[in-house]
């Protein structure tokens, strides 16, 4: 019974200070606009865990810690002493600035645990090692600072490739954020200038998740955090012709074996079995044949983590995996390159085959170093050329089967017959009428 009183005396203290009843709403509303990270409910994660927890790299405090998280604890350390040697500025220059806004950056989480709310120190120094791992991440994405070494798992070329892409998911989760306040601060620490510049980390973020830019440098105003940036960023519009001149390279798709077939490319075996003998010449794409059978999958899965994390080695088998995805999407595709040699299929169905690329195509990158971006280049051109194009959409849209083939020459039959009576009758009307014979 004390227990209930003492909840009912808790409830009336809280009712009494709560603001008159016409004014409770403005009163409230600072409170909740300060949010802008949350934590995801466990009703919508159920659906996708993967989709909301991050799988390699924690930013903030939710995930923070979390074991499989742990090893790129070391990735970040590294990245802040870059940061500050770099920078030529005191660690303390940047602790203070952040300690200004100390609380406004806890206030940005939808809810923290007590750990964070009362050791504000511990909660900076997060902040601080986090924070700089993310603004190396995106400066060192477009162009590298040249102060890290070739063979660094992160912020070399290679760590560009098979590393960054991991990273660069995880910052898009949502209760991965860390408050734009954070970027900010550290960067105005750094360069005086990046102050005067609100736009400055909008604009780094925008490269980093736009490889071919805008036409322009759009102004997105304050945004609350990364996924925010993005958010914004998918909803510019950028319709002038140089920007679509601009976007239409760079981000070609490689279409499938059936599509590539309708554009007049015909598929060879190559010469070799080696991997890298891929190319396309006079219309003709080679490609070296393969078994396919029940050790594949495990084969190429194994040899892909080694090329993503043995700096070095080379990324041949990711790309040639990958580009095989790009052509493969059905069983017909399989069945097409089967009849030409290409795979000799021992798992027993064309879907199967299809699958199995399709699978273990997951997260693999084509380098854009590699040979294979070449053909991938050269393919796309050849596509893009104005009669292959039309004869592909038209094969694709009229020729697939004998009952559409037969609708689209009816189509043309009744469009002659009917364009050649309309004549006729125009040229009974115009001409005059025949006079009787004479007697």
């Amino acid at each position: 019974m004390a227990e209930k009183d003492d909840w009912v005396v808790t409830v009336k203290e809280e009712w009494e200070r709560m603001a008159p009843s016409d004014t409770i709403g403005a009163a409230e509303k600072p409170h909740w606009d300060k949010r802008s990270i949350y934590r995801i409910p466990e009703s919508v994660m159920d659906q996708n865990m993967k989709a909301y927890k991050p799988q390699f790299v924690s930013f903030g405090p939710y995930h923070h810690g979390g074991h499989h998280l742990k090893p790129m604890e070391e990735h970040k350390h590294h990245a802040l002493l870059h940061f500050l040697k770099r920078s030529n500025k005191p660690l303390e220059s940047y602790v203070n600035s952040l300690a200004e806004v100390a609380q406004s950056l806890k206030d940005s989480y939808e809810s923290l645990d007590l750990v964070w709310e009362r050791d504000t120190s511990r909660f900076l120094q997060m902040m601080i090692v986090d924070g700089c791992f993310m603004i190396e991440v995106l400066r060192n994405f477009k162009e590298a600072t040249n102060d890290y070494a070739d063979s660094d798992p992160i912020f070399s070329n290679h760590g560009k490739l098979h590393i960054v892409p991991y990273i660069q998911r995880d910052m898009l989760m949502l209760e991965n954020q860390l408050p734009m306040l954070v970027l900010t601060t550290l960067l105005s620490v750094e360069n005086e200038e990046t102050k005067k510049n609100e736009e400055f980390v909008n604009k780094l973020i925008l490269k980093f998740f736009c490889r071919n830019g805008f036409s322009h440098e759009p102004r997105l105003g304050k945004c609350l955090h990364l996924l925010d940036v993005r958010r914004k960023i998918l909803l510019l519009e950028d319709t002038s012709s140089d920007a679509k001149r601009h976007d239409s390279g760079g981000n070609e798709i490689i279409r499938s074996a059936m599509e590539l077939n309708e554009a007049r490319i015909n598929f060879r075996k190559s010469n070799t079995q080696s991997l890298e003998d891929i190319a396309l010449k006079g219309g003709k794409l080679r490609l070296p044949p393969i078994l396919v059978d029940d050790t594949t999958e495990s084969m190429f899965l194994n040899l892909i983590a080694f090329e993503r994390f043995h700096v070095g080695v080379g990324n041949a088998v990711t790309s040639y995996v990958f580009f095989m995805d790009s052509i493969i999407d059905s069983a017909k595709d399989v069945s097409l390159l089967h009849d030409e040699g290409i795979i000799q299929n021992a798992l027993g169905s064309d879907k199967a085959v299809a699958a199995l690329f399709n699978s273990i195509s997951k997260d693999a990158t084509l380098d854009p170093a590699s040979s294979l971006d070449r053909v991938h280049k050269k393919v796309d051109k050849h596509c893009k050329q104005t009669w292959n194009k039309w004869k592909a959409n038209l094969k694709h849209t009229y020729f697939r089967n004998p009952w559409s083939t037969f609708s689209f020459a009816a189509a043309i039959l009744l469009f002659v017959l009917t364009n050649n009576i309309h004549h006729l009758a125009i040229q009974m009307i115009r001409s005059p009428p025949l006079s009787p014979p004479m007697p």
